[in-house]
């Protein structure tokens, strides 16, 4: 049997410059190394879903950390039996996370985190919060947190219209936001607290880090990613469906 494909997914805010030169770079070096996926570079940091063998993909990350801000960039894992991608793609963009509102720079500010083993020990002994899905309404289709509140979203940029349609005592009590693996909480966690809420957290890692450590414990189906694997059980393998 062949070995199985590692799949990484990992984002970094930091101040990137020298995109076109920086994009060439990264291009290169991951098709040398044999790998496939997506990495979307903008002035605001790097945001890249990467797959192929454990050393191609642990030469790529290697690479990344060599670039100013990028040192401490921490990828999170899966395994599956094929590639999930079909071309590898780097691409420039205006934000990594598109969101289109001024004042949101996860490199110099984002909400307090709170850790997957937090969140669980949250559930298990009672305490009332409030969880809020920043993913869109596809992705929630496929699992989400027992009693998260889901928003009608096609777009996370219309996150901040949506969020009008909350009950306005949710600004008073302990909101945790989550999604897939982190990066849409870096500013929709701070957005929140511009909007007035004032007891706000994200999920460290999102639903990826959450399913390494604790399972499917609170969770109620599977994770809608964004390659061929089209969503992941709480064992971070790829979903069938029963025939």
């Amino acid at each position: 049997m062949l070995p199985p494909i590692v799949n990484i997914a990992a984002y970094r805010f930091c101040k990137l410059g020298s995109l076109v030169e920086l994009r060439a770079a990264l291009k290169l070096r991951c098709v040398e190394l044999g790998l496939k996926g997506t990495i979307l570079l903008s002035p605001e940091g790097i945001n890249l879903s990467l797959a192929g063998s454990r050393g191609s993909v642990d030469a790529a990350i290697a690479f990344v950390r060599t670039l100013p801000g990028c040192e401490a960039i921490q990828p999170r894992e899966s395994l599956s039996l094929t590639q999930p991608f079909k071309k590898m793609m780097v691409k420039l963009k205006r934000e990594i996370i598109a969101f289109g509102v001024a004042g949101i720079d996860p490199a110099t500010y984002t909400s307090r985190r709170i850790t997957a083993e937090q969140l669980a020990e949250w559930f298990d002994t009672g305490k009332e919060f409030v969880l809020l899905d920043t993913r869109n309404d596809y992705e929630t289709a496929a699992g989400t947190f027992k009693n998260a509140v889901t928003l009608p979203l096609d777009d996370f940029r219309n996150f901040p219209r949506q969020l009008s349609a909350l009950p306005e005592g949710l600004k008073h009590r302990p909101v945790v936001t989550f999604c897939t693996g982190g990066i849409r909480c870096e500013k929709a966690a701070p957005f929140l607290e511009q909007a007035g809420y004032t007891d706000v957290y994200q999920l460290e890692g999102g639903i990826l880090q959450y399913f390494a450590r604790c399972g499917h414990a609170h969770y109620q189906g599977t994770c809608f990613v964004f390659d061929g694997r089209e969503s992941l059980n709480a064992e971070l393998k790829p979903h069938v469906e029963a025939s």
